[in-house]
């Protein structure tokens, strides 16, 4: 393995934190089961309400997720 340019081969400033790892898998885990899709009947009706409010269906779909409500 090389080193990049400007870089002393030294070691890092900082401890690698143990639980990085664990912590990145739990996020991606929880990421992909936020946006999981919901059955048919629920996509249909959250694209209608997205086109009347003007929005996409990703944004109204985030704003479900980040508000827990509906709007």
């Amino acid at each position: 393995m090389t080193t990049p340019i400007g870089h002393n081969g030294g070691p890092p400033l900082e401890e690698p934190d143990p639980d990085e790892g664990y912590r990145h898998y739990c996020w991606k885990r929880a990421h992909r089961a936020a946006w999981r899709s919901p059955g048919r009947e629920i996509v249909l009706r959250r694209l209608e309400r997205a086109e009347a409010l003007g929005m996409s269906y990703r944004d109204y779909t985030l704003e479900i997720l980040e508000r827990g409500r509906y709007l």
